[in-house]
């Protein structure tokens, strides 16, 4: 595994990145990571921030041994966008494709600690994307589902110290800081980036054999816009009849 050399592409968030790795998240190596600008969209400038990282590593797609990507949960366009180009470049490339939860990914850039932790996103509407986890020896385990939730709700299910970590602190902070087994980590510090992303994938792929391109979809957790609005039109529907 310590030679396994993955391109990584995350882009859950509005500021993602793409990355070359070499070997898993204990004792790995970040060859380049390229962040994208936030104001500037993913599709824009994905694949020529690939490009100009290959060549400045002078490597070619057969050195690489996968493509990593993250699988969400994030920003339902940004997912769609990331996960296109990830095919694409696997499928030219003749590489396996892995897909690595964003909040997985997030888990692997902390120092382990002996609290439980979670991960959380910004999913707006009041809510954050959430999983719990705990350390065993050097490594995150997840030890519970993706879930999408309220603040509220989400301190529902603390009932002992726990590390509250990720870009979705700051969408509620207030309700957080407030709790007092809630321990908070800045931000600014934990989010998700390609790196973790290409060490995950490289773990997964040692694991077992990914599945096809066909088969690995963006993980969104909930239910889309256009999903809800076709929901309650044909409940309206049906109401009405």
């Amino acid at each position: 595994m310590a030679d396994v050399l993955i391109l990584a592409i995350e882009t859950a968030t509005g500021c993602g990145s793409v990355a070359i790795t070499r070997g898993d998240g204990c004792f790995g190596k970040v060859l380049a990571e390229y962040t994208l600008q936030p104001e500037i969209t993913h599709s824009r400038r994905l694949l020529g921030s690939v490009a100009a990282m290959m060549e400045a590593l002078s490597m070619s797609w057969s050195d690489l041994d996968g493509v990593a990507v993250s699988q969400g949960p994030g920003s339902f366009t940004g997912l769609r966008i990331g996960m296109a180009a990830a095919k694409g470049i696997a499928l030219a490339a003749d590489r396996p494709l892995i897909g690595v939860p964003t909040l997985d990914a997030m888990a692997t850039q902390l120092t382990p600690t002996t609290m439980p932790v979670y991960c959380i996103l910004d999913a707006r509407k009041q809510q954050v994307y959430a999983a719990p986890y705990v350390f065993t020896a050097l490594r995150a385990r997840r030890t519970g589902p993706f879930e999408v939730l309220a603040a509220a709700h989400l301190l529902e299910k603390i009932q002992e110290p726990t590390l509250v970590v990720g870009p979705g602190v700051t969408a509620c902070l207030e309700t957080l800081q407030e709790h007092p087994r809630v321990h908070l980590l800045c931000s600014g510090l934990v989010h998700p980036r390609a790196a973790a992303v290409g060490f995950c994938g490289a773990a997964l792929l040692h694991q077992a054999p990914p599945s096809g391109l066909d088969n690995l979809v963006p993980l969104y957790v909930r239910a889309s816009e256009a999903e809800l609005n076709v929901q309650r039109a044909s409940k309206a529907s049906i109401e009405g009849r």
